[in-house]
C-alpha cells in the first residue's frame, strides 16, 4: 500500500462569474459538495465561498489524480443543483478551476482563508482574487481568459 497525502486548495467560479450562490444556496451546495465527496472517499478538510465561486482545502485521493477529483466535485454538484432546481436558473461552473498544492505548515492559514470568505470578498473581488492565484503560478491573465 502506497500512503500519499497531498493537501490541495481549489477554487472553481460559477460560469460567466454569476452571483448566484446566496448564502442559502451556497450552504446547501457545500453540504452537497462534502457528502458526495465523502461517498467518494475524498476527504475535505474546509470548504466555503461567496456568491460567485468555492473554495475547498482537500486530501489529493492518489486513485483519481486532479483532473477526476475535480470533476467529481464539479460535475455531479452541478448535476444535482440542478436536479433538484436549488438554484433559479440553471447552475454552470465555470470551465478552468485554480488548484496548488498546500505544505503542511500552510494549512492553518488556507483553513482560516476558506473559513472567512465574507469578510475577505469585503475588500476584494473574486476577479482579483483570481488574478493572484493564477499569476502565483506563473500564467499571465490570457491563460485563462
Amino acid at each position: 500500500m502506497s500512503y500519499v497525502k497531498i493537501w490541495i486548495h481549489a477554487v472553481w467560479g460559477t460560469k460567466n462569474r454569476e452571483a448566484i450562490l446566496k448564502p442559502v444556496v451556497l450552504k446547501s451546495l457545500c453540504s452537497h459538495i462534502l457528502a458526495n465527496a465523502k461517498e467518494k472517499g475524498i476527504f475535505i478538510d474546509r470548504i466555503n465561498g461567496y456568491d460567485d465561486h468555492i473554495h475547498v482545502l482537500m486530501l489529493l485521493n492518489p486513485d483519481f489524480g486532479i483532473s477526476k477529483q475535480m470533476q467529481f466535485l464539479k460535475g455531479e454538484s452541478t448535476y444535482w443543483a440542478n436536479k433538484t432546481h436549488l438554484t433559479k436558473d440553471r447552475l454552470y461552473w465555470a470551465d478552468k478551476y485554480f488548484a496548488a498544492s498546500v505544505s503542511n505548515d500552510k494549512i492553518d492559514f488556507v483553513r482560516r482563508y476558506i473559513d472567512n470568505q465574507q469578510n475577505h470578498h469585503q475588500k476584494q473581488t473574486f476577479a482579483e482574487e483570481y488574478r493572484i492565484f493564477v499569476n502565483s503560478l506563473g500564467y499571465s491573465e490570457e491563460d485563462f481568459g
